[in-house]
């Protein structure tokens, strides 16, 4: 097998929670070296979040924590004090990326901000992550998936027409705002300061402003197109593609929920005559609670799921179930395209599950396994080895604080 995509590429990673993890896991999976910088104290936050694996090392047996930090090593170092500022900045020397998510301007007051470390290295991509970005009127207020989505619209868009906000299961601002948009940014940036394809690169690395905020309008295409031309503000439920059109929409059936994507009219035509209905055919674009839609409902529920999904094998028409999630996690769609793996764990009584990467390459693939999430402050010791510390001199910062090594419970008591 060759060599993974991003091996040699060494990133930090100093954020917590949801939206940096899933970032730094999309590189760690494909080869990145990545080291998580966390405090004296706790650490990630994450780590201590329920439910918990049985026989875990405390500091890692959280299943959220498992879920993000596989192939991951963890180090331990107090920014506030000089030398542990002095290990960090020699940290930062040797890397390739930095990934943060604390508010704009936190480790700028520390003196490890970008404009510090790119003195010590100029090559460093920098990127950070927040909820309104680095500058604007919000950039250092607090928030969390459900504000950025109401902030830029996409909460007051989601639900039914007279139904209040409805929230997404999945952090759609978080992962798909702020972490993948980060993840796609840094190699973006990567790509600037390496070259490529015959062309040399700037040799210089950069600060990257990701906005969770921002990355989740972003996600409004086709809304604020509709608005930019029409001048007329979208509403709840009147979106095509969010519930407005009876050919596009969740129906109850007989012991479940089916999802109708009939959007094109071959596929409506197939379905109308699938169900004996052909007179349906000009009612594709009709709202909900029109005669129309009564009727569907109506359809809908003199089925099974399962007895929809041989109707929709034998016509072709954009018809799925709606998978409660263990059924999903079962099904022969996860099964083959391996979103479902099995990662070690020190102190497990077998292999974890977890949802594999959702990134594909033929022949450099992803490796989920290739090493346990890591205890809090697993690695320190050994990383500062690797600086070109000696013995005496990390003894010596470890009693003064300025690092630590792995978690005891009394580190956080």
């Amino acid at each position: 097998m060759s060599a993974l995509p991003l091996a040699h590429l060494k990133v930090l990673d100093l954020t917590r929670l949801l939206p940096g993890g899933f970032c730094t896991l999309l590189f760690a999976d494909l080869g990145a070296e990545v080291l998580k910088v966390e405090d004296t104290g706790a650490g990630d936050y994450l780590r201590w979040m329920p439910p918990h694996v049985d026989g875990v090392d405390k500091s890692a047996g959280s299943a959220l924590f498992l879920s993000l930090n596989r192939n991951k090593r963890s180090v331990r170092i107090d920014l506030r004090n000089d030398a542990g500022r002095e290990v960090f900045t020699r940290l930062a020397a040797s890397h390739d990326v930095l990934i943060e998510s604390f508010r704009p301007g936190v480790l700028d007051r520390l003196d490890v901000g970008y404009e510090r470390l790119r003195e010590v290295n100029p090559g460093l991509i920098y990127c950070a992550i927040s909820g309104y970005g680095q500058d604007g009127p919000k950039a250092a207020a607090p928030g969390h998936d459900i504000n950025y989505l109401g902030l830029v619209g996409m909460l007051a868009l989601t639900g039914e027409r007279d139904g209040p906000p409805v929230l997404s299961a999945g952090q759609i601002a978080d992962l798909g705002g702020g972490a993948m948009m980060a993840a796609f940014a840094v190699m973006a940036a990567l790509r600037e300061r390496d070259g490529g394809a015959g062309v040399p690169g700037s040799g210089k690395g950069q600060f990257v402003d990701i906005s969770m905020a921002d990355g989740a309008l972003s996600w409004l295409a086709f809304p604020a197109a509709e608005y930019f031309a029409t001048g007329v503000p979208p509403a709840r439920g009147a979106q095509l593609l969010a519930g407005a059109v009876i050919c596009y929409r969740p129906y109850q059936c007989a012991d479940g929920w089916v999802a109708l994507g009939a959007l094109e009219p071959k596929f409506w035509r197939a379905f109308c005559a699938g169900v004996g209905r052909e007179d349906l055919v000009g009612a594709q674009y009709e709202h909900p609670q029109s005669d129309a839609h009564a009727a569907l409902e109506q359809i809908f529920l003199g089925r099974t799921r399962a007895q929809w999904q041989q109707f929709a094998a034998e016509h072709e028409c954009c018809l799925e179930p709606v998978l409660e999630l263990d059924e999903a996690l079962q099904s022969d769609l996860v099964r083959a395209r391996e979103m479902v793996v099995t990662v070690p764990q020190p102190g497990a009584a077998r292999d974890l599950r977890q949802l594999g990467t959702p990134i594909k390459l033929s022949r450099t693939p992803a490796e989920p396994a290739r090493a346990p999430a890591p205890a809090l402050g697993q690695h320190t010791f050994a990383v500062l080895g690797e600086l070109g510390y000696t013995q005496a001199e990390i003894e010596a910062m470890d009693q003064a604080g300025a690092v630590a090594g792995a978690w005891v419970a009394k580190d956080i008591s």
